[in-house]
């Protein structure tokens, strides 16, 4: 049973030494979530402009990272009139430019993959904008927006709670301190599943998988510029077969740049949350076959050519990483005694501060009602 033991203990330990960084993350987006609206938000998304597009990859940087959540939030948008590109522009603001993946990304393979994965994801929206200009067809936006309206609204559960607005909020308690404590747990019941999955499954890939297998995938030789492209095209479609979430995929991403993907194929890889498999079933459910199939096409490519353009980018300015990688960036992860265990401890306390404002208000709440 050492295999079992081994990936329980890697997937734990990647969990202890990012600990910290979820709860910074998460409660930054708690503050944020509170002063934005988003009844301000739809109305701001009436028609494709730069001005819509900026202010939509702006929103979603504030908001949820769940990646259901995004589409719930997205389709609601959609329907009260918002246009498509906008919209597929904050669903992917919201997933990939959000500051707790980015604490990971920082955590676990640093500052590099951090500001690529912000280029990167402004490259990815801009051409994900012309590819909609060049390819989508205009009549199928209201095709999809009629699907849209049809559908009854029984969303996710997880979307469900994460698109409860503020407003709604405020009418239960007045306090700014609740309203960031209930956001808080909120963010951590929406995705505490798909960041177990994202620990458990890259503990046992890094304990049962060999490197060979990993980098039998992709391109080892050959010319740098193929080997580019190819490492770029897998690495969206290991994330679509993966089934994880936003935050979840930087765990796996940190093993598949152990194993040999290139600079850009990372990349690509986490950006890939939102063409997940069950998300393209509620594109679907939401937008219509011939649309999903669009939207996802579209996603794809931006996801290829976004990761081959920051790779040529960073490349230029010297900035990939170099060097020999390790064998793992968690085979070797250790619980140690030393500054993340008292950022962690403190991380900790600071979520159970939050944990009880929202058990102790929402007790006063059922008693006085």
């Amino acid at each position: 049973m050492h295999w079992l033991w081994m990936g329980l203990y890697l997937g734990a330990a990647m969990f202890w030494q990012t600990l910290w960084a979820l709860v910074l993350g998460f409660g930054i987006s708690a503050l944020l979530q509170v002063f934005v609206s988003k009844e301000q938000m739809t109305r701001a998304f009436g028609r494709t402009s730069l001005r819509s597009m900026m202010l939509a990859t702006g929103l979603g940087a504030a908001s949820s990272s769940c990646s259901y959540a995004a589409v719930a939030a997205g389709r609601s948008a959609f329907q009260k009139g918002a246009a498509f590109a906008p919209v597929l522009a904050f669903m992917f603001a919201s997933t990939n430019l959000v500051v707790e993946l980015g604490a990971m990304l920082w955590v676990l393979m640093g500052w590099q993959f951090v500001l690529a994965e912000i280029i990167g994801s402004l490259v990815l929206i801009e051409v994900m904008w012309l590819l909609m200009n060049l390819v989508f067809p205009n009549d199928l936006e209201s095709e999809a927006r009629s699907n849209a309206e049809r559908v009854s609204g029984e969303d996710h559960a997880c979307c469900a709670a994460a698109t409860s607005s503020a407003a709604g909020e405020r009418e239960h308690t007045g306090s700014k301190w609740k309203l960031v404590a209930d956001a808080f747990i909120m963010d951590w019941r929406m995705l505490w599943k798909e960041l177990a999955a994202g620990f458990l499954i890259s503990g046992f890939l890094a304990a049962l998988v060999p490197a060979d297998w990993w980098r039998a995938l992709f391109l080892q030789n050959g010319p740098a510029p193929l080997r580019l492209v190819e490492n770029a095209i897998v690495g969206p479609l290991i994330g679509m077969v993966s089934f994880l979430c936003s935050c979840a995929n930087i765990p796996l991403a940190s093993v598949l740049w152990s194993n040999g993907i290139t600079f850009g194929g990372v990349i690509s890889f986490i950006y890939a949350d939102l063409i997940a498999i069950p998300l393209i079933l509620i594109y679907r459910k939401y937008f219509g076959g011939r649309a999903a199939l669009y939207i996802t096409v579209i996603f794809y490519v931006s996801m290829v050519i976004a990761g081959v353009i920051v790779d040529l980018l960073f490349a230029l300015a010297d900035l990939v990483p170099q060097g020999a990688r390790p064998a793992s960036l968690i085979a070797h992860e250790m619980f140690y005694w030393n500054y993340t265990t008292w950022l962690d401890f403190a991380a900790i306390a600071v979520a159970l501060v939050l944990l009880f404002l929202t058990l102790r208000d929402s007790k006063a709440h059922s008693v006085t009602s």
